[in-house]
């Protein structure tokens, strides 16, 4: 083992993030509406003012942040056997020695001031200053440490951006790659939440609902709907973890989220969700109506404010994301110019409510199970269970209502020669509302309702027995 100091870098390998994005978007979060500031910070007093500007208007849990395990593993061993290690990062100074005080690994710590972006050869120049030329042993993840790998004795590559290993390697002075990263397909898709997109399907209600599923301009204009609306939703998603990062860390499941943990660079993240969102738009925009595209505006604006505020209001939370369900009727009407029935917006407006309260009650069971009294990031307290569930209930039981008065509208039966027969799929929605509720009473509901739904054989027999009432009543 080298005698030499062992000086490690913070972003991307210390940790499986980035702190300049993580003070990024908690700035943005805590003020929406200074969102544009820090691009003013950067171009008046450059990267370094930007980062002691962010550094001051934040508060980030150094605590939760997702370290890598492999490099916390080694440098422990090292500092076992006596080795000194420094934290050199281009990262402002307030977190580093915050999260070299949390790990209690390191000697000494160089990081970013008010004035000086310590990285590339910034970096590699007060580490010659203070110990000499290839005094040091360098480890490090980025093009912007190859500076540093050069004046070093030995370079070690933890979790190396594209190219940088090869880099790192004609330098000569490799001595070991640490990469415990897995595939970047699994993490994609759990972030895009491709699985959310059966959420989308409800865009071809509207479609069904007047009878025109074998028209095929209309059937298409809907299945290019439900692409932009995944897109946009999918973006949403992305923004809204980016936001919520500290959050979800002290989740218990939510923790596993991949740009909570790390699995996925927070950049990609950043990067990806306005160019799904300008993917999504430009659909809606150019091939679909324009009172299609303005649904979908409304609906990422709905979901800005969700993210950013409603959700932290106690029912108010519920009933947006009820409104988010029933957006993607209207918006599935849009698209096909249909017109939207009475009968169908009060039907999905309390059978999403009471599943927004069911996600909610399931979160809350979850919470009072771990001992806790109060969500964090949300406004609720364990107690108010018992509200939840008889609220949630109610508004299921109303969606029934709805459709058993459905049944007797005059206009019903220019749809249907048999309406009658409509009268079976109450009971079946009546038994899939109760044991919904049981379900998430007994502390089984571990989804997002529609997702589990998806995923539930009792609940695809009932859809299907539901399905086949409304073939009979035609």
């Amino acid at each position: 083992m080298s005698c030499k100091p062992l000086v490690v870098d913070l972003d991307g390998t210390l940790i499986r993030s980035d702190v300049l994005i993580e003070c990024g978007f908690a700035f943005t979060r805590s003020a929406p509406h200074r969102f544009y500031e820090p691009l003013l910070w950067l171009m008046r007093e450059g990267k370094a003012g930007l980062k002691a500007r962010l550094a001051a208007a934040t508060n980030i849990d150094v605590t939760v942040l997702p370290y890598d395990p492999a490099v916390i593993e080694w440098l422990k061993e090292e500092r076992a056997a006596g080795r000194t290690l420094v934290l050199a990062t281009a990262s402002h100074e307030r977190y580093a020695k915050a999260i070299a005080e949390h790990l209690g690994l390191f000697d000494r710590t160089f990081a970013t001031d008010g004035v000086t972006n310590l990285s590339a050869h910034r970096k590699r120049d007060v580490l010659v200053a203070e110990f000499g030329e290839k005094g040091f042993d360098y480890a490090g993840n980025s093009h912007d440490d190859v500076a540093v790998w050069a004046a070093a004795e030995r370079a070690y590559v933890v979790n190396p951006s594209n190219g940088v290993e090869r880099t790192a390697r004609k330098q000569g002075n490799v001595a070991r790659v640490i990469d415990g990263r897995a595939g970047w397909l699994k993490p994609w898709a759990k972030s895009l939440r491709l699985h959310q997109w059966l959420k989308n399907l409800l865009i071809f209600v509207p479609l069904l609902a007047a009878h025109q599923a074998s028209d095929p301009a209309l059937l298409l204009s809907a299945a290019l709907a439900f692409l932009a609306f995944g897109m946009c939703a999918s973006s949403v998603y992305l923004l809204n973890d980016l936001l919520d990062l500290e959050d979800d860390r002290h989740h218990p499941t939510k923790r596993k989220r991949p740009l909570a943990s790390g699995s996925l660079p927070l950049a990609w993240g950043a990067a990806l969700f306005p160019v799904l969102l300008v993917m999504g738009g430009s659909i809606a925009w150019f091939l679909l109506p324009h009172k299609f595209a303005l649904t979908l505006l409304g609906y990422y604006v709905l979901t800005l404010a969700y993210s950013f505020h409603l959700k932290r209001r106690v029912m108010v939370d519920v009933v947006v994301l009820a409104s988010l369900y029933t957006t993607r009727i209207i918006a599935g009407a849009a698209a096909i110019d249909a017109k939207l029935t009475f009968w169908l917006l009060a039907f999905s407006m309390f059978v999403f409510l009471s599943l927004a309260l069911v996600k909610r009650y399931a979160e809350l069971h979850a919470l009072q199970e771990r001992g806790l009294a109060k969500s964090r990031g949300r406004g609720y307290v364990a107690s108010d269970l018992s509200l939840i569930s008889s609220l949630g209930a109610a508004s299921g039981y109303l969606s029934v209502l709805v459709l058993a008065l459905y049944i007797q509208d005059s206009n019903t039966t220019s749809l249907y020669r048999h309406p009658q027969f409509i009268w079976l799929a109450c009971p079946l929605l009546l038994y899939w509302v109760s044991r919904t509720w049981v379900l998430a009473h007994r502390g089984q509901m571990h989804d997002d309702p529609i997702v589990y739904a998806a995923k539930d054989r009792v609940s695809w027999v009932v859809f299907g027995l539901c399905g086949i009432v409304f073939w009979m009543a035609i």
